[in-house]
């Protein structure tokens, strides 16, 4: 079953100022900076739940890292 990947907020943003608002300069390296901090942000956010789940209570075994990959990752070049 394929799921679609749900978009950040960095990823809305950028969207919007480019479809919406016409974004003619290049951003590319600030978006990608924000889109890492953001990234960092998501995986220590999964980490402190898998600690406060505890080892005994957690059932999804995924890493920090895998369930960013699976939920969020989407090239910023990507339209919508």
């Amino acid at each position: 079953m394929k799921t679609e990947k749900q978009q950040t907020a960095v990823e809305w943003l950028i969207n919007i100022l480019r479809n919406k608002h016409g974004l003619s300069i290049d951003l590319y390296s600030e978006f990608n900076q924000a889109k890492e901090m953001e990234k960092e942000q998501i995986i220590e956010a999964w980490n402190i739940r898998a600690k406060i789940d505890g080892v005994l209570t957690y059932t999804d075994n995924r890493t920090a890292e895998q369930y960013y990959n699976e939920t969020f990752n989407k090239s910023i070049n990507n339209k919508g």
